[in-house]
This record gives C-alpha cells, sequence and structure tokens, in this order.
C-alpha cells in the first residue's frame, strides 16, 4: 500500500512543474514521470476511441507496444507531424530526447523487473532494400529502443515470412501473422513493437475452487462459465459506483486490476467517463482488506488485427496519414499507410499470459464485517500494470466470455 501512496504523491508533485523538466519522477528507474503519465493518457486515449468503435465487443490491446512503435516512428516526424504526433502520444512540450531516453530506461528497467514473471519487449525496423533512410533516425532507434534493424527485398514473398517468423518468436509463438505477401510495392518500411508477458498470480486460484457460474455478459444473456474463486487480503476498493481490486504476480512488482461497475452502471457509459486521473485516485486509494472472496472467470480473449488508422486520426494524428507527412528526419516523401494491432490474452487459475504486437507501415508518397466479495459475473474493465513507474502494458474491456 506504502508504494502506491508515494507513487501518487510523488507524481502529483511533479505534475505541477512544467512538462519539458528533465527531472526524473523514478530515480532508480530513471523514466521521466511526464513520459508515463503521457503513456498512460495515450492507453485511455486509444482505449476509448476503440470503445466507441466497438461497443459490443471484448477489447484487449497493449497501449505500451502501441506506443512503443509510434515512438520509434515519431524520431522521424518533423515540423507539424511531430507536434501532431507529440499531442496524440502524450509528449507535448516533453524533450524529444528525454522521451528516448525514458524509453530506453523502462525497457532496460522491465527486462530485469521480477525474475517469477517473463516479460520481453522488442523492437524491429524492416526496411526495403536499397531505400535511403536517416542514419540518425536508424542510429536513434537502435540505441533507445534497441531495436533490430533490417533490409529486406519487400518483393520476395519470403520476406513477410521473415517478419512474421520475428514476431512470432518475439511473442513465444502467440501472435503468428501480422504481415501478409505480397508487401504493397510502395511499403518501404515496418515499424514493429513485440511484447509478451506470462505471469504467476503471488496467490494461485486452487482449480479444485473452480466451479460453473453464470456470468451476466453485455448484451443481457447469459453465459456459463468456469468462475475461479478464492478467499484471501487483497488490495480492494469500493467506489461511488464500482469495486476495484489487485491481484499481484510474481513479487508484486506487475499486477492485474480489475474494475467492476455495479449493476445497473453501462459498461460503456463507464469507460467514456473513466480517465488516467480517475485510474491514479484508484491506484492510491486501494487498501489492504481482510478476508476478501474474490471470484472472476477463466477467460481467453483475442482482438485483431485491428487497424488503428482511424482511431489516432481521430486523435489528431491525420497528418502523419497524409501525404502532407513531414517524415523527413527518416527520409523524404513518407507517410504512415497503416498502422495495426494485435492482442492476445488467457487468464487462468495459475496466472496471465498475454502478447501483442505492433506494426507501422511507411508509405512513400508518391469494507465491512460481513463478507466482502468481488464477483466478476457481468462486464468488467481490467489492466496489468507494472507497478514501480506506473506504466499500463495491457488494456482490456470483458463484454463476453
Amino acid at each position: 500500500m506504502r508504494r502506491f501512496l508515494v507513487f501518487f504523491l510523488v507524481l502529483s508533485l511533479l505534475m505541477i512543474s512544467a512538462a519539458c523538466s528533465t527531472q526524473p519522477a523514478f530515480d532508480s528507474v530513471n523514466v521521466s514521470s511526464y513520459v508515463v503519465d503521457g503513456n498512460n493518457q495515450f492507453a485511455f486515449d486509444i482505449f476509448k476511441t476503440l470503445n466507441t468503435e466497438d461497443t459490443d465487443k471484448n477489447i484487449f490491446i497493449s497501449p505500451l507496444s502501441i506506443s512503443s512503435a509510434l515512438t520509434m516512428t515519431y524520431n522521424g516526424a518533423e515540423g507539424y507531424t511531430k507536434e501532431a504526433m507529440e499531442d496524440t502520444l502524450g509528449f507535448k512540450g516533453i524533450d524529444r530526447a528525454l522521451v528516448n531516453e525514458s524509453f530506453k530506461n523502462l525497457f532496460a528497467h522491465i527486462k530485469k523487473l521480477d525474475k517469477k514473471i517473463e516479460l520481453n519487449i522488442a523492437n524491429s525496423i524492416w526496411i526495403r532494400k536499397g531505400q535511403q533512410i536517416n542514419k540518425d533516425f536508424i542510429n536513434n532507434n537502435e540505441q533507445k529502443f534497441n531495436a533490430r534493424v533490417s533490409s529486406l527485398d519487400f518483393s520476395d514473398p519470403a520476406s513477410a515470412d521473415i517478419i512474421n517468423k520475428w514476431i512470432n518468436e518475439e511473442t513465444r509463438g502467440k501472435i503468428e501473422k501480422m504481415v501478409s505477401p505480397p508487401i504493397d510495392p510502395g511499403v518501404v518500411m515496418y515499424l514493429i513493437n513485440a511484447i509478451y508477458f506470462k505471469g504467476k498470480w503471488t496467490n494461485q486460484f486452487n482449480p479444485n475452487n473452480t466451479r460453473d457460474w453464470i456470468f451476466q455478459s453485455y448484451d443481457e444473456g447469459e453465459q456459463t462459465v468456469e468462475m475461479m474463486s478464492r478467499k484471501d487480503e487483497y488490495e480492494f476498493i469500493r467506489g461511488k459506483d464500482f469495486k476495484a481490486i489487485r491481484l499481484p504476480y510474481g513479487n508484486g512488482k506487475t499486477s492485474m486490476n480489475i474494475i467492476l461497475p455495479d449493476e445497473g452502471v453501462d459498461i460503456n457509459e463507464f469507460i467514456n467517463k473513466f480517465d488516467r486521473k480517475d485510474w491514479y485516485s484508484i491506484r492510491s486509494s486501494l487498501k489492504e482488506t481482510e478476508d476478501v472472496e474474490v471470484k472472476i472467470p477463466k477467460f481467453k480473449m483475442e482482438y485483431g488485427i485491428k487497424n488503428l488508422n482511424d482511431s489516432l486520426k481521430s486523435l489528431g494524428m491525420e497528418d502523419a496519414f497524409s501525404g502532407n507527412a513531414d517524415f523527413s528526419g527518416l527520409s523524404s516523401g513518407l507517410f504512415i499507410s497503416s498502422v495495426t494491432h494485435k492482442a492476445v490474452i488467457e487468464v487462468n487459475e495459475e496466472g496471465s499470459e498475454a502478447a501483442a504486437a505492433t506494426v507501422v507501415a511507411m508509405l512513400s508518397a508518391a469494507v465491512q464485517k460481513e463478507p466482502i466479495t468481488f464477483i466478476a459475473d457481468r462486464p468488467f474493465i481490467f489492466l496489468i500494470t507494472e507497478d514501480i513507474t506506473g506504466t499500463i502494458l495491457f488494456m482490456g474491456k470483458v463484454l463476453s466470455i
């Protein structure tokens, strides 16, 4: 509990200062609080935008994967395109060098976060053979994003297989195919992020306690699901129109946080009003509570391959997708033709396994004494977070199982 209070107080104090400050919020990690806050702002922006498109569907994304791939691309943006991407990604007023350094340190921090979980983040850039790319752009992404940079003959159908193999390996076989041959002759570059997470609950659910249970899906139909059950001490809060709980993984530095709107509260309306400040308030208000009876469903979810073009345009990045885009820091006459994302998750008694990949394609222009319960038997939201910096790794909405 103490680390959440410290995190929230430090974050609140630092946000009073000018956003251009270079003072990191997390001295041991050396990641700027402004970059983390920007990433989390983008997480809620893209999640809410997708929710307006998919009000009747499950959603699952990795905001960090999307922002990582786009931030690599942002390193080649200049002028109005750079400004628009900064606004969309939450980096307005932050020096680009600080953004890059923070991502570098965040990736290094995540790599050694917890020996009890597996958390892999990988970046790559694939360039059409013969295409001239700014060397500073390449060097920056190699050094700050540890990006693998490769040149391929995109006219060869095997090139798509090579790229997909890399994604498949980095997501431990969870995401097999993101690029389909033949590659469009106008595509000169792919910038890709892949993320994989596998964590065991700090306190696992006993499979013998898993029972069939009725889940009230969003369309008001009833589903029979496998409901896991456990009674223990958890960080829990009952809010005005919701309950929230934190379920830690491994040594407690990562967790799944489930936010369950009260019965009768429409989950889509709840999401539309829910923002990062509400999320920070929940994080800081969670309290260790004894004898919480937790019931959550086992579930698998796959979302995508989702085209994010319209969502990103609506958030202010329209210029980057047009012939007017300025990616002169990358090469001349390029614009983003597509941003695609896919994410998968499985939650069971042992823990959770999740993976996501994002592909940016660049085209040439031309409390109480009574038993406390948390029973997720209706639509809910969940976030998987890295809890030292507060970075949101994954976000999801479950309407049906």
